[in-house]
């Protein structure tokens, strides 16, 4: 990956009102404190459940896949090393993993050798950061193209930017090239299939917003927005058992930001021209949101101040919540209110 960082091309954004309190027609609530699962290692940025070990499966920013035992009874299990950044990850039935890796694309990980596999990435495939993958009904895997622009270690340019280079693309396993299903995403992100399986949601997080591809019926391959004018940032998406599709928002909506949007791209290339250190981290805030198959969100929960920062992914199960993050060095844990 490289660290220059990319001339920075602005595009005048006028972004929707900032929500103020619960999003609508969603009770909030509380979430009890985060139970800290340590990794000895940092930002196990996607977490996934794995039926086939009962374990949590998670990547790390030294490129380890690691195996985490739930109720914390020992040190995660290294299940190989990509060597790049992983990022999300999906659990296959045969007991395999899909892995998309940020610098090496989207990779097949066989746990019981320690092998991984390019599916797409190499080659002159086209993906430039590789964020989510998902897999269908049919079979088909929906993969997230970040930016076309900005590498993962800026990630921060794009949403400056605002210019909508990512894309998702529809893979056919054995397929010689993918499809692009979707293009002119926000940063796109994390991916989902909507528990009744008749399409897919994407995260845009430059634009506060799930976009939906119809996969089934009568609006088959039609896009729309899935949920617009989110209070954050939408990182990784998952779908619960009950088939809600939980959404983690790495950190509130910013006004500086905002303000940046609507102003003279001048001013965001000189912000963007100062150094990394001086740029402004997200505050510490956990939001969860879990939306409904039409797109309502039922579900707006949150904890000030948590010592958890930064939270990319969500995934429910058996009554809990197990968050990833960006930056800590554990995977966190909180009871399902």
């Amino acid at each position: 990956m490289s660290l220059r960082k990319p001339p920075l091309r602005p595009v005048v954004w006028h972004p929707p009102r900032r929500p103020r309190g619960p999003v609508p027609g969603a009770a909030p609530a509380g979430l009890p404190p985060v139970r800290r699962l340590p990794l000895g290692a940092a930002g196990p940025e996607d977490v996934r459940w794995d039926a086939v070990s009962g374990r949590l499966l998670t990547g790390v920013a030294d490129g380890r896949i690691l195996s985490v035992d739930p109720a914390g009874g020992g040190p995660p299990r290294t299940l190989a090393a990509t060597g790049g950044r992983p990022l999300g990850l999906w659990p296959l039935p045969d007991g395999r993993l899909l892995v998309c890796d940020a610098a090496r694309g989207l990779l097949r990980l066989d746990p019981a050798s320690g092998r991984t596999e390019p599916l797409l990435g190499a080659d002159g495939d086209p993906l430039w950061v590789c964020s989510n993958a998902v897999v269908a009904p049919d079979g088909a895997v929906y993969v997230s193209d970040a930016s076309a622009r900005f590498p993962l270690e800026h990630w921060m340019g794009d949403l400056l930017e605002h210019s909508g280079t990512g894309r998702l693309l529809r893979y056919e396993p054995g397929a010689a090239r993918p499809e692009v299903v979707l293009d002119g995403l926000q940063f796109a992100n994390g991916v989902a299939v909507t528990g009744d399986g008749s399409s897919v949601v994407v995260a845009e997080s430059g634009a506060y917003r799930l976009t939906r591809l119809w996969l089934t019926g009568p609006r088959s391959g039609r896009r729309e927005v899935f949920a617009d004018d989110l209070p954050g940032f939408p990182d990784n998406l998952s779908t619960g058992p009950d088939g809600l599709v939980w959404v983690a928002l790495a950190g509130p909506r910013e006004p500086a930001l905002d303000l940046l949007h609507r102003s003279p791209p001048l001013l965001r290339r000189a912000v963007w021209a100062l150094p990394s250190g001086l740029l402004p981290d997200p505050r510490p805030v956990v939001r969860l949101l879990a939306l409904d198959a039409a797109g309502r969100v039922v579900r707006d929960l949150r904890r000030p101040s948590p010592g958890f920062r930064m939270v990319t992914s969500v995934c429910a199960h058996a009554g809990r919540l197990y968050l990833g993050s960006l930056v800590e060095s554990a995977v966190g844990v909180v009871e399902l209110p």
